[in-house]
């Protein structure tokens, strides 16, 4: 924002309050309260308040309190934000980025525990990320913003208590790009968000077994970076794709789709995929962790394909 007057923020106390998680604390003091804009409860209508702007110019961030609020701005998204360059016929650009928390959470319920990357992925024109640490949310962030597309960067709620050292010098990642997170020659285990930390902690179990799991943090939602993927798959011959997002018509879904397509080839067994139970996410936390893949369930799934 100091580099670029252009950019601005839209949200549910996003201003001095600072957003529900903080994100954007102290930002109305430094660049006022229009650059850092209070919206009323409206998501509908701040969020093609922010395709608007980007039309004319201005490259605004829009906050979703909850990603689940951004249901209600699901028209505004899809057939404004993703769309408008085309139907336009290259008149307007769209740089906006739509963000906020999301995924499975401690006890919020149904309603507050959406996953919206399985929602969003079928809309033509738009590009999703993942963040999953510090480092890559800055830059993942800072990438977003300078983008002339529409991207939805999705951020986990209970990731945002993470504490990483980062460097002081600029730096942008790219949002096609997955990430390695650690080499391996067993098994490719392709994951985001998240789940990352239970693939890591299911990791540990591995390698005491005897196994060396490779790990792929896929970052990039939509496209799907396979350039890294197929390099892992040809390496490792197996894949296992764990996820927080519901199985039916889910990331895994579509990338398990992606790697048949292009990799069948190179493939010694089926690829498996670990999901989120396709029922409304439980209040009671037992019942909570039961929908969601736990480290426990990677390792049997890992030493299953590796049989």
């Amino acid at each position: 924002m100091k580099l670029d007057p252009t950019v601005c923020v839209f949200g549910e106390d996003v201003g001095h309050y600072g957003g529900s998680y903080k994100v954007t604390k102290g930002l109305a003091d430094m660049f006022g309260d229009l650059r850092v804009l209070d919206t009323p409860i409206a998501e509908n209508s701040f969020t093609g308040m922010g395709v608007g702007a980007g039309m004319k110019g201005l490259r605004p961030v829009v906050e979703g309190m909850n990603m689940g609020f951004l249901l209600l701005a699901y028209n505004q998204i899809s057939n404004n934000c993703g769309m408008l360059h085309y139907t336009s016929g290259g008149q307007f650009k769209i740089p906006v980025v739509i963000r906020g928390p999301g995924g499975v959470g401690r006890q919020l319920g149904a309603e507050h525990s959406q996953r919206l990357e399985s929602y969003f992925q079928s809309i033509p024109g738009l590009q999703m990320v993942a963040c999953s640490t510090p480092y890559n949310a800055k830059g993942l962030m800072k990438a977003a913003i300078r983008s002339e597309n529409p991207v939805v960067l999705f951020e986990h709620v209970l990731l945002y208590n993470l504490k990483e050292k980062i460097p002081d010098e600029e730096y942008v990642l790219c949002l096609e790009e997955a990430e390695m997170v650690r080499p391996g020659e067993h098994v490719t285990i392709l994951t985001y968000s998240r789940m990352r930390y239970h693939v890591m902690q299911a990791a540990k179990t591995l390698v005491d077994k005897g196994y060396d799991p490779e790990v792929i943090d896929i970052r990039s939602l939509k496209p799907f970076d396979l350039h890294t993927i197929g390099n892992s798959i040809k390496k490792t011959h197996r894949v296992l794709i764990v996820e927080e997002c519901m199985r039916t018509g889910g990331i895994g879904a579509s990338l398990r789709s992606a790697i048949i397509d292009n990799f069948w080839d190179y493939l010694d067994a089926p690829i498996m995929c670990l999901s989120s139970q396709d029922v409304p996410t439980p209040y009671a936390s037992t019942l909570e962790d039961a929908t969601v893949v736990q480290p426990a369930q990677i390792v049997a799934a890992v030493e299953q394909i590796c049989q």
